[in-house]
């Protein structure tokens, strides 16, 4: 099945599901022969790509998570065997709420043939899922946490070539999850109940792992964006935490002159916004 110069290749040997016992073939992208050509970073940490005159647009982010075609069962690779014992049941159970999800937003997914934008996003989504029925060993927190940021990045990438389908309103909604489960793993590695060691990578996205100090830059920029703004106490508190947690990084682990210039300088930015809108909510509620 592989497309020898293709953009990308399918596995030579079948995958057979933990859950279901169903075989197909696993889709990767092929790197080298210009058909990653690098570009800007954003504020996100995500790392965009030149489209090249060979292959045109290319969006690594679609390939990682491996995804069994008939029950929609999904992990990232070095876990999508290893699934816990104890999840199959709940995996297996839940089949048809996972075939049924993406239903109205996505009917006509296919990972069976080679993937789009829309099979990237429902990727992800389906991991998110999944990972609610790992043990804490796996650190299912944060990879939710870093599943919903990328599903969130590719619909923006949706939007852009679609923008009367609403994709944008998805970016945001899983922009907020993301949200959610990056506040929950930080909170979890502090307090022991889950450790983030059971991530080989903590991303966001491929081309470099940011560690830990990632982990806290983009927990603090999430709760920024797209935290819950309609309770002005709540808001206060959640921004103070969040402001806390972005200060970690300018004094933990490696002195801050050796850590990368995009963490140090975005988290400073980060940090100075979080201060400002701090600052504007007290002097409200101070003069109402």
């Amino acid at each position: 099945m592989a497309v020898e110069a293709g953009l990308t290749f399918f596995s030579k040997s079948p995958i057979e599901c933990p859950i279901c016992a169903a075989k197909f073939f696993r889709e990767d992208m092929r790197t080298g022969r210009g058909r990653q050509i690098a570009g800007a970073l954003t504020g996100e940490l995500r790392r965009t790509y030149e489209p090249s005159k060979q292959f045109g647009e290319v969006y690594p982010l679609i390939y990682p998570v491996m995804v069994c075609p008939e029950c929609y069962y999904a992990a990232y690779p070095d876990d999508f065997s290893a699934v816990p014992p104890a999840a199959v049941p709940d995996l297996h159970e839940k089949i048809d709420e996972r075939r049924k999800s993406l239903d109205k937003i996505f009917p006509l997914l296919d990972f069976r043939e080679a993937r789009g934008l829309k099979e990237g996003v429902a990727s992800y989504y389906f991991a998110a899922l999944c990972y609610q029925s790992f043990t804490k060993h796996a650190s299912p927190a944060f990879k939710q946490g870093v599943s919903f940021l990328r599903a969130a990045w590719l619909c923006n990438d949706l939007h852009q070539k679609e923008p009367s389908e609403n994709y944008d309103y998805l970016a945001a909604v899983f922009y907020r999850k993301a949200r959610f489960f990056y506040t929950l793993a930080i909170t979890w590695e502090q307090d022991g109940t889950q450790s983030l060691s059971g991530a080989k990578t903590l991303g966001p996205d491929l081309d470099k792992n940011y560690g830990y100090d990632g982990v806290l830059y983009i927990s603090g920029l999430l709760e920024l964006h797209y935290g819950p703004k309609s309770n002005p106490q709540k808001r206060l508190a959640a921004l103070d935490r969040a402001k806390k947690t972005v200060a970690r990084i300018f004094g933990m682990g490696r002195a801050s002159k050796n850590k990368p210039a995009a963490i140090l300088d975005n988290a400073r930015e980060v940090y100075d916004a979080i201060a400002r809108e701090i600052e504007e909510i007290q002097g409200a509620l101070e003069n109402p």
